[in-house]
């Protein structure tokens, strides 16, 4: 039997990850790769390439689409067993100069998907978010019962979405699941997000811009194991429940420039401080025990994954210049 994948935004950094690694059977003994049909949503906004998904497999259907258009929408969740939304506008400094697209995608979007699922009667959706909509935590870690607290556009953004799909599972009955996590790096990242940024513009020569002293700390996760928690998720999680995927290293944003700066054999001039983000969180943390409860381990340590994305920048600059202004 064909088991039938709907991921919006699967042109993606995460999404299209995912979409590989449901279609190679990297996700779990239960995701039956060869018996798999993905249909894979996306607007191809610029954070989204088309180099992202596999070519030429008959299995990977693509369609140029938004979330929020409400009739291709239901067409495409209709027979569907699996939705996974990873449709979002993601930079925070983008939401800070203009929220409408990130309200527009990241909550109306999952509303308009979240009705559209529930006229079908899809049996299983999972609503991909983030820690973000905590805000900042000053000690210990958020459980998923903390409050939203979201510091900019985005994570507020985020939270709506998050929130819309919960009301529906509690009044409706919707099969939905939502996954917060903390920040996900890894290969085929936009290079406007910190370590594919300052990757890139050391590969080119140039300074990285570290936002005020540095000491906003992070966590990190390999984009591969947050593919593999978010299909964990859609297997084993409750509907109405929301599960985080934390990372296993935490770092300061001083800390992981001055890793990448050793990575690529730079020194300390090349950073430049730069004004802070305004409304910049300044600590994010995530318990993770109700997924580790699940099953889930991050398999892929931080500093050999970090390495291992540095050399993919590194071999790959035909996919990363064109994105760069000169």
């Amino acid at each position: 039997m064909t088991y039938r994948v709907l991921v919006t935004g699967g042109a993606g950094f995460i999404g299209s990850c995912y979409v590989r690694a449901l279609l190679n059977g990297e996700l779990g003994a239960a995701a039956p790769a060869a018996d798999a049909a993905v249909t894979v949503l996306d607007k191809f906004t610029y954070a989204a390439h088309p180099a992202n998904l596999p070519s030429g497999d008959g299995r990977c259907t693509v369609v140029e689409g938004d979330i929020c258009d409400a009739d291709p929408v239901r067409g495409l969740v209709a027979g569907t067993d699996l939705v996974v939304n990873f449709a979002a506008e993601t930079h925070v400094d983008r939401s800070i100069r203009d929220g409408g697209d990130f309200v527009r995608s990241n909550t109306l979007g999952v509303e308009t998907l979240a009705r559209a699922c529930l006229d079908a009667r899809v049996p299983r959706l999972v609503q991909v978010s983030t820690d973000e909509v905590y805000g900042s935590i000053a000690h210990g870690a958020w459980d998923e019962s903390a409050p939203v607290a979201p510091s900019s556009p985005y994570a507020a953004a985020k939270a709506g979405g998050d929130l819309v799909a919960l009301s529906c599972a509690r009044t409706h009955g919707l099969p939905v699941s939502v996954t917060r996590c903390s920040n996900t790096y890894g290969p085929r990242q936009f290079p406007e997000k910190l370590i594919p940024l300052f990757v890139t513009n050391l590969l080119r020569g140039r300074q990285v811009p570290l936002y005020g002293d540095g000491r906003n700390v992070r966590e990190w996760i390999h984009v591969s194991d947050h593919c593999r928690a978010v299909h964990l998720v859609a297997e084993r999680g409750a509907p109405g429940e929301v599960y985080h995927v934390a990372g296993d290293t935490r770092l300061t944003n001083r800390a992981l420039t001055k890793l990448l700066l050793e990575l690529l054999g730079a020194g300390p001039e090349r950073i430049a401080h730069v004004a802070d983000r305004t409304g910049h969180d300044l600590r994010y943390a995530l318990d993770g025990g109700r997924l580790a409860a699940l099953g889930h381990r991050p398999r892929v340590p931080f500093r050999a994954g970090l390495a291992d994305t540095v050399e993919w920048y590194r071999d790959h600059p035909e996919w990363w210049r064109p994105l760069l202004p000169d």
